[in-house]
């Protein structure tokens, strides 16, 4: 565990038979990503992938969410900032390609809401056991920049192009029932099974044949690995939106909470 005690917002517990447990751990923000987060979400699928005594990883939130997306904070910092927004672009592609390179499966148990680098935990995930009454979504549009995190290369492949263009252009969030019923999540269960569930199926991966699972996992993923065009150009279209003037005016309402105002969409005369 000496290279997990590095880590300073996530929580690690070893579990029978290899099972790794890893809590999102900032309840008192809804364990809302801020930088440092951010780039402990990025790099510890690659510790799990190289640690032998880890089978299995369940990613969960502490408290009532799993993860409540991007810290209103750093969404301020990025703004306009040419720097910061290139390390972030470098970082949200680390976030998704290492989960999808880690050789050991990863279960998200999804207790509450998710959105932003919640949702792309919980959704890049390989099993994704969901509340039922859990909020998901994608609400990079309604903060004025392109859904670009991961949201590109993995919902037209969950739920289809209809739906992920419904609910990427919306801004729109479902509960974990409807989740599940489009083919979003792999299951969804009442709140207070969600970690036990979750934690059922890490146990069936992890005492299975590991290498017929590892190279199941790798296979299903080369669906992703051609899907890495879409998701690079959406990413660079997110973070190009970092620098104008709409995410200014839809941080400056989320934090007002009240409707934006977006620049590029001017009151019209009819």
């Amino acid at each position: 565990m000496k290279k997990y005690a590095e880590y300073e917002q996530l929580r690690f517990e070893r579990r029978p038979n290899g099972v790794l447990l890893i809590t999102m751990d900032r309840p008192e923000k809804y364990n809302a990503a801020d930088e440092g987060m951010h780039t402990e979400l990025a790099r510890v699928w690659t510790d799990v992938s190289a640690d032998p005594e880890t089978r299995v990883a369940v990613v969960t939130g502490a408290g009532k969410a799993f993860s409540a997306g991007g810290d209103l904070g750093m969404v301020e910092r990025m703004t306009g900032d040419h720097e910061r927004v290139s390390h972030m672009l470098g970082e949200m592609r680390d976030l998704v390609y290492n989960i999808v390179d880690c050789e050991k499966p990863v279960v998200s148990a999804i207790n509450g809401v998710a959105v932003g680098a919640g949702t792309v935990v919980g959704l890049m995930a390989d099993i994704s056991i969901c509340a039922r009454d859990a909020k998901i979504g994608d609400g990079h549009v309604k903060l004025g920049v392109a859904a670009g995190d991961h949201a590109a290369i993995i919902w037209p492949l969950l739920v289809g192009m209809a739906k992920a263009r419904y609910h990427l252009l919306t801004g729109e969030m479902i509960d974990g029932a409807e989740a599940e019923r489009i083919g979003l999540v792999s299951k969804a269960v009442a709140r207070e099974d969600v970690l036990p569930e979750a934690l059922r199926v890490a146990d069936s991966l992890a005492t299975g044949s590991q290498q017929a699972i590892r190279w199941t996992k790798r296979a299903l993923n080369g669906w992703l690995r051609m899907a890495g065009p879409i998701f690079e150009q959406s990413a660079a279209y997110e973070m190009l939106g970092f620098l104008g003037p709409d995410v200014v005016e839809g941080a400056a309402a989320l934090r007002e909470k009240r409707a934006p105002r977006f620049p590029s969409a001017p009151p019209m005369t009819t």
